[in-house]
C-alpha cells in the first residue's frame, strides 16, 4: 500500500511539474494563439494557429495567464518595430486577445485619406496585385489586394505586407490625423475594409505598450474549417499543407 501510495504521488508532482513548466515557457518564452476573425487577411487566414514570441517587447502582467496585477509597466520593455505583426490585450477590458499589425509608434502622425494610409504627412507606398477573393469569413466577395510599403523606425529596413481594400471610400478609409502619445502604438488590421482597430478610437484606439503580449513569429498550423471534429477522414484535405511553419511577415 505505501509503494501503491508513493506511485500515486509522484504521478502528481509530475504533472505538476510538468504544469509549472508549461506556464513558464508560455510566460517567458513562446505562447500558441489560433486565428478565429478574417482581420488579417490575407497575411493570417481564419484558422491558423501560431506562436507569439513573449520576450520581443519585455513582459508586463500581461505576459501571464489572467494578466494579474502583480505591477505596472513592462521588464525588460522594448518598442516593437513598426510592421511588426503583434498580440496585445484590447485596452477597453484588458483581457480580450488582439491581433493586429503595428503602423505606428509614439509620436508618429497617422491618417487615412481615400484608402491610403499616410505616415507623418507622407502617403505610404502600395502596388496592386490585382484580385483576392475572401473566404471562410462571411459571405463569400472579391477584393483589391495590395503590397503595402511601411518605412522603418531608424534604421530598420522596409515592411512590404499585403493589404486588403474591399473600396476606398469605406467607414474607416478617411480619417482624421491621429497622434500617437508616448507609450502607446497604432494598430491596423491588413483587411483595412473588415478590421476593428486604432482607427476606431471610441473601441480599439491607441495600444498602451503595456498591453503588448508578444509578436507573432511562425504558423504551426492551419485549418480551413471544411472538416468538423468527428470527420477523422477528412482532417488531412482540412489543412493547409503549404502554410505550415511559415513565417508571419
Amino acid at each position: 500500500m505505501t509503494k501503491k501510495t508513493g506511485g500515486w504521488l509522484e504521478s502528481i508532482k509530475t504533472v505538476v511539474y510538468a504544469g509549472l513548466i508549461a506556464i513558464g515557457i508560455r510566460t517567458v518564452a513562446f505562447e500558441p494563439f489560433n486565428i478565429p476573425s478574417g482581420s488579417m487577411i490575407p497575411t493570417l487566414l481564419v484558422g491558423d494557429y501560431l506562436f507569439v514570441s513573449k520576450y520581443a517587447y519585455g513582459y508586463s502582467r500581461h505576459s501571464m495567464p489572467f494578466s494579474p496585477n502583480l505591477f505596472e509597466g513592462r521588464v525588460l520593455g522594448a518598442l516593437p518595430a513598426r510592421g511588426d505583426v503583434a498580440v496585445f490585450k484590447y485596452p477597453r477590458d484588458n483581457s480580450t486577445d488582439y491581433i493586429k499589425r503595428i503602423v505606428g509608434l509614439p509620436g508618429d502622425r497617422i491618417q487615412m485619406r481615400g484608402g491610403r494610409l499616410f505616415l507623418n504627412g507622407t502617403e505610404v507606398p502600395r502596388e496592386s496585385l490585382g484580385l483576392y477573393t475572401v473566404e471562410g469569413d462571411g459571405p463569400r466577395m472579391t477584393v483589391r489586394r495590395y503590397r503595402e510599403a511601411l518605412p522603418p523606425a531608424g534604421t530598420g529596413a522596409i515592411v512590404r505586407h499585403e493589404i486588403l481594400e474591399a473600396s476606398d471610400d469605406g467607414p474607416y478609409d478617411n480619417t482624421a490625423e491621429f497622434v500617437v502619445p508616448p507609450d502607446h502604438v497604432f494598430a491596423m488590421g491588413d483587411n483595412r475594409d473588415n478590421s476593428l482597430d486604432s482607427r476606431e478610437m471610441n473601441a480599439v484606439g491607441f495600444v498602451p505598450v503595456e498591453n503588448l503580449v508578444g509578436r507573432a513569429e511562425m504558423i504551426f498550423f492551419s485549418v480551413d474549417g471544411t472538416a468538423a471534429w468527428w470527420e477523422v477522414w477528412a482532417w488531412p484535405f482540412a489543412i493547409r499543407w503549404n502554410r505550415l511553419f511559415s513565417a508571419v511577415r
